[in-house]
């Protein structure tokens, strides 16, 4: 089975993330996102017959999609939540696509918004991590990826200054990106060793900052997508895998269930890795980039780190990696953090990406990643000429 060409992205909606979102709420926050998708689409709500929502961390409830619809006034043929963390927005579009191959239904909204505020009710930690991890100290992302980047460190030799590149480049992405949210300063190397370590070897620029926002993407079938204002940008491959979801129990530390995802996505496209023009890999933090680049295959394992030395990752250079900013610079509203590398990415291969726009854009790898290194989608997206 495959769902080459079965769907194409047609509309996008983004909201600038914010530091102190005042009143605001996830679904207002939804609403905005989504009416701002549908015109961008240049469809009406009236169109929209699929909904897949992410649900927010500071609202969450039970048979949310539904709730979430009758807010938004749609008149739906299917609907669904996806929940598999960072890796949700990007398991979504394959979802919207195999559901648009299954006849379900035509035009689908996929979208996610949160609030960030201190004092919000968080995700309740599940049983395992509650009984036989927490007790311990082992919780919490920053542990987990910091574990990560210090055992990428003794086995390959990975430096400080080579995951400190990530940041810098993905900073002079942002500058020229009026949604981010750290778009006024840029970054050097230094800057990012000399911030406050916040768990070792991981420092404070090397982390993502929580904010608030939201992003929605429409996925439309191919008689659907002849009808939009924009470029259609077809999904041509996309692969998702997991085999943990708490770091004490992933086979290895090092090498993540992108492997399979990402090759399962390149297998489907009918594509490599090399024949990509831009890249958006999920980056929490700065270390999930060079695994990530590393399991899907642009470079030999261990060799992630000399990678992103020696390219240039920003718009104008030879590898564009994260041309939004990446969520380090972009922030991180949510779950709306991993749908910011899918808009980016069509964005780009709409040629809508202004000042930094890429040259030539045509293919485009996303991949999203949940927990710790744990769930994982990957795309690859296509315009065609």
């Amino acid at each position: 089975m495959s769902l080459k060409g079965k769907a194409a992205a047609i509309g996008i909606g983004e909201l600038k993330p914010v530091k102190e979102p005042g009143d605001l709420t996830a679904l207002g926050l939804m609403a905005r996102v989504a009416a701002e998708a549908i015109a961008d689409a240049g469809l009406d709500k009236k169109d929209i017959d699929g909904f897949l929502v992410g649900v927010p961390f500071s609202d969450p409830g039970m048979i949310y999609p539904a709730s979430a619809a009758e807010v938004l006034g749609l008149n739906l043929r299917m609907l669904n939540q996806v929940d598999i963390g960072g890796a949700s927005p990007a398991g979504m579009i394959w979802r919207a696509a195999a559901a648009i191959d299954a006849g379900m239904c035509s035009a689908v909204l996929c979208m996610v918004a949160d609030l960030n505020k201190a004092g919000d009710q968080r995700p309740p930690v599940v049983s395992v991590q509650r009984e036989f991890e927490a007790p311990y100290g082992n919780i919490g992302a920053n542990c987990g990826y910091a574990m990560i980047a210090h055992r990428h460190m003794h086995e390959y030799g990975t430096t400080a200054r080579q995951m400190a590149k990530v940041a810098v480049d993905q900073r002079t992405n942002a500058l020229k990106n009026p949604l981010a949210t750290f778009n006024d300063k840029a970054l050097t190397i230094d800057d990012v060793l000399n911030s406050r370590m916040i768990v070792d070897p991981l420092h404070l620029y090397e982390i993502v900052s929580p904010v608030s926002g939201g992003a929605a993407i429409i996925v439309a079938s191919p008689e659907v997508a002849k009808r939009s204002k924009n470029p259609p940008i077809w999904l041509l491959g996309a692969g998702e895998a997991a085999n943990h979801s708490t770091i004490t129990y992933a086979p290895s530390i090092t090498t993540s269930p992108i492997k399979p995802a990402a090759e399962n996505a390149f297998k489907m496209a009918g594509l490599q890795p090399k024949e990509m023009d831009l890249v958006c890999p999920y980056d929490c933090y700065t270390i999930t980039v060079i695994v990530t680049l590393e399991d899907a295959g642009f470079c030999k394992k261990g060799q992630g780190g000399p990678f992103v030395a020696e390219h240039d990752l920003t718009y104008a250079g030879d590898f564009p990696c994260n041309t939004h900013g990446g969520q380090l610079s972009f922030g991180q509203p949510g779950l709306a953090g991993g749908m910011s590398h899918v808009t980016e990415a069509i964005r780009q291969l709409m040629g809508r990406g202004g000042e930094r726009q890429v040259k030539n854009a045509a293919l485009g790898y996303v991949n999203g990643n949940g927990g710790i290194m744990s769930e994982q989608a990957s795309l690859v997206l296509e315009r065609r000429s």
